[in-house]
């Protein structure tokens, strides 16, 4: 049997932590929404760090542009096209024997985010777009789950703790969710690898606060960080004057499917069709101008016209697009949210 004081000695003998405080977390459940850059350096630290179990859930598969900025991948997983939760699992196994690891191959949508969340007392951001993240709002808020928040974009990024009913939601500190096309995205503007650690290294932080009973001690903050110029800042997070239509309304739009994407196969077109709702009015123009190093893009008054990743995506002025190529719904709307957004 492997002793706790040897394995996690050095933890232990924080303030506040103790064998109690370990065995506390060796007794609770952490979910990880998206195994990309966050997501894979949260589950590393989460299971090094001995919590219980740690539930995983991404859509996507490895592959090489992946490995510079995302931990616990290697060349093989990418050259063979593992599922990231897959690989991360494996890997994950070998370095904690006492931590339970449950991956699911799955898209986080409003079908499938209730059971990834249900059984977490705490729920961590690892997704790559808007849409998910206002979807576990919606279902943290709803079932009354912490969740932490972090996103990343070139050097910057930012993170806070939300806990449904204490303190504001996500939707009241963003506001509503972008529409496609309208913010960059990190396959368009890139991401910096040490900043990707950094916000995942504070999301951990905030959620083991939570996990060990130390709410007192959480930074009930939005921390924004720009890596390469060295700025660090912390504004308080608190309530606007105005209900919030999740938190304060309890109107979960994304969760019964008034809001985020409809996917549907188009039949003997071997193409995907997605449609946002509600339907945004996109600068097609602008949009191109951002695609424009994935050289072959084409735009009229009407559509725009590309090609990435062996896929042709056609996107309208309403959002809507065709993506010819993809191997499933779940990679056409990865793809959909990696070069246009949420």
């Amino acid at each position: 049997m492997i002793d706790l004081l040897a394995r996690y000695s050095r933890q232990m003998i924080l303030p506040g932590w103790g064998r109690d405080g370990q065995e506390r977390l060796a007794g609770r459940t952490a979910t990880v929404i998206g195994c990309g850059a966050l997501g894979s350096h949260i589950a590393a630290h989460l299971v090094r760090i001995g919590v219980g179990h740690v539930i995983l859930a991404d859509r996507d598969f490895v592959e090489w542009h992946n490995l510079p900025r995302q931990a616990l991948y290697t060349e093989q997983d990418a050259a063979e096209g593992i599922p990231k939760a897959v690989a991360a699992a494996r890997r994950l196994r070998l370095l904690n024997s006492l931590v339970t690891v449950e991956e699911h191959v799955v898209d986080v949508d409003a079908d499938t985010v209730e059971e990834l969340i249900g059984r977490a007392d705490v729920v961590f951001d690892g997704a790559d777009n808007f849409e998910v993240r206002y979807l576990v709002n919606e279902a943290c808020v709803k079932h009354g789950i912490p969740w932490v928040y972090g996103g990343v974009l070139g050097t910057y990024g930012l993170s806070s703790a939300i806990l449904p009913g204490e303190t504001p939601c996500l939707r009241c500190l963003l506001g509503p969710m972008p529409a496609p096309g309208s913010v960059p995205t990190c396959e368009t503007t890139g991401v910096l690898g040490p900043v990707v650690a950094t916000v995942a290294a504070l999301e951990v932080a905030e959620g083991l606060k939570i996990l060990l009973d130390q709410r007192q001690a959480l930074l009930h903050s939005l921390v924004v960080v720009d890596l390469w110029t060295g700025d660090f800042e912390r504004a308080q997070t608190q309530k606007g004057a105005g209900a919030c239509p999740v938190c304060d309304e309890r109107r979960f739009e994304m969760l019964t499917a008034r809001h985020g994407c409809w996917t549907e196969v188009l039949c003997g077109r071997g193409a995907v069709q997605i449609t946002p709702r509600p339907g945004p009015s996109l600068d097609l123009a602008a949009i191109a101008r951002r695609l424009s190093d994935l050289g072959s893009v084409t735009v009229n008054d009407y559509l725009l016209r590309f090609s990435a990743e062996g896929c042709e995506v056609t996107l309208f002025r309403d959002g809507r697009a065709i993506v010819k190529g993809a191997p499933s719904t779940a990679e056409a709307r990865a793809l959909y949210a990696r070069y246009i957004g949420s």
